[in-house]
């Protein structure tokens, strides 16, 4: 049974951090790449970030030089780092394979970024 809980989500102030982070369960972790996604307001979803199963990663321009995605073995968890954020990162933030499957999408984890 493949299941992803997001976690770490909160109110984040502009120019802070948050870390987010992914449990992956089932073998999606060791097969798949996987990959952050946020639903903006307005129900827009956005690609944040990608990571392979040997740790190459990729951005949109959107979050670069902001974001790191990692993965840990050892848990087998993603975790999406996220520096220096601004108002426009506020959005229900998701793991999932990259390409997401639609049938693996989880709760989110909401992330706020106000002052």
């Amino acid at each position: 049974q493949v299941q992803l809980v997001e976690s770490g989500g909160g109110l984040g102030q502009p120019g802070g951090s948050l870390r987010l982070s992914c449990a992956a369960s089932g073998d999606i972790f060791s097969r798949y790449k996987l990959g952050w996604f946020r639903m903006l307001p307005g129900d827009q979803r956005e690609w944040v970030a990608t990571i392979t199963t040997d740790a190459v990663t990729w951005y949109p321009t959107s979050v670069k030089g902001r974001f790191t995605i990692s993965r840990n073995s050892a848990d087998n968890t993603v975790v999406l780092q996220m520096n220096n954020l601004k108002p426009e990162d506020t959005a229900v933030y998701y793991c999932n394979s990259a390409p997401p499957n639609p049938a693996w999408w989880g709760q989110g984890t909401q992330v706020t970024v106000s002052s």
